[in-house]
């Protein structure tokens, strides 16, 4: 039987066992692998992101990965257009392609396409910053309340990318971020959509604890000093937004304690990990799996791959 479908996409929570499943698939389905994780898109950050190791993407082509300075940024346009790109070279290989991986807002800007947001103007976001500077984030804060209330709603009122983000747009176009979102595009690639859905909150959260503490085990706080001592870097860049670094950054800073950090980092993992399931229980067309049945997931997908890569020989 043949599929329509041009991809797989694998989604699921950190520490969900994406990655060794989407590996067991391609040992017997001649796959390649796009990452879809933002973390995973900078060098020098491998053992806080749980980047496949070298064998691992030896054995299985991988995509999308190492391809940026953590000092440069990566937008869901800039992975729909790689994506996108990648998905036809891959076919075009005669194998199955399979975007594997946790970031949501990149899912949703290839199945659902991209809302139409501006670009960054620097003199608009200067204009901004000199607005933070001036009067603080409280006041920007409640400046976005007063004209965009929903988005003000969604966030925290410490999250200051997002606010400025949203003021920024809102002064380049005259319209809320919140309306503009609401906006869908066409979907860029036709997939089947599968997601692992740990059934187990209590068993998930302590996968994290523990990965948690191996990275540490591993080298993480050193990794983090040599991101520190690089040109450019600063704590306010994407890529120390990502699960662990800011919490690390802070304690290398000496603001916080090691416990402190600790606690803090398994806490944001956790908190990731509950924003990735709730996204994935409200994507229309998406199979759920269960990460602990291995073998039934791992049927279900194999169809699937069988499927494309059958229309891909005809």
């Amino acid at each position: 039987m043949m599929s329509d479908s041009q991809a797989i996409l694998l989604l699921g929570p950190t520490a969900s066992g994406k990655t060794a499943l989407a590996l067991r698939l391609a040992e017997e389905i001649p796959s390649e692998i796009i990452s879809i994780d933002s973390a995973l898109v900078y060098r020098h950050m491998d053992i806080g992101t749980a980047k496949p190791t070298k064998e691992e993407m030896a054995a299985v082509p991988h995509h999308l990965i190492d391809i940026i300075e953590p000092t440069e940024s990566y937008s869901a346009a800039d992975f729909a257009q790689d994506c996108v790109r990648l998905v036809a070279e891959i076919r075009n290989r005669g194998k199955v392609p399979l975007i594997v991986g946790g970031t949501m807002l990149y899912a949703k800007a290839v199945r659902e396409g991209l809302s139409p947001l501006p670009a960054t103007d620097p003199a608009v976001r200067e204009k901004i910053g000199a607005e933070l500077n001036e009067k603080g984030l409280p006041a920007l804060y409640e400046r976005l309340r007063s004209v965009d209330p929903k988005t003000a709603d969604r966030l925290a009122p410490a999250d200051t990318q997002r606010i400025t983000r949203a003021l920024e747009v809102f002064e380049m176009t005259g319209k809320p971020i919140s309306e503009l979102t609401a906006q869908k595009g066409e979907p860029l690639l036709k997939l089947s959509s599968y997601a692992l859905l740990p059934p187990d909150r209590a068993a998930l959260h302590a996968r994290i604890a523990e990965r948690f503490e191996l990275m540490i085990k591993n080298g993480f706080l050193d990794e983090v000093k040599k991101l520190m001592a690089m040109p450019g870097m600063h704590a306010d860049l994407p890529s120390m937004r990502s699960v662990g670094y800011r919490q690390a950054w802070n304690y290398l800073s000496g603001l916080t304690t090691f416990d402190a950090f600790k606690e803090a980092g398994i806490a944001a993992t956790r908190q990731l990990a509950k924003r990735q399931m709730t996204w994935m229980r409200s994507m229309q067309g998406t199979l759920l799996l269960n990460p602990d049945e291995k073998v039934a997931s791992l049927a279900v997908l194999k169809k699937e791959a069988e499927q494309i890569l059958s229309g891909l020989q005809q």
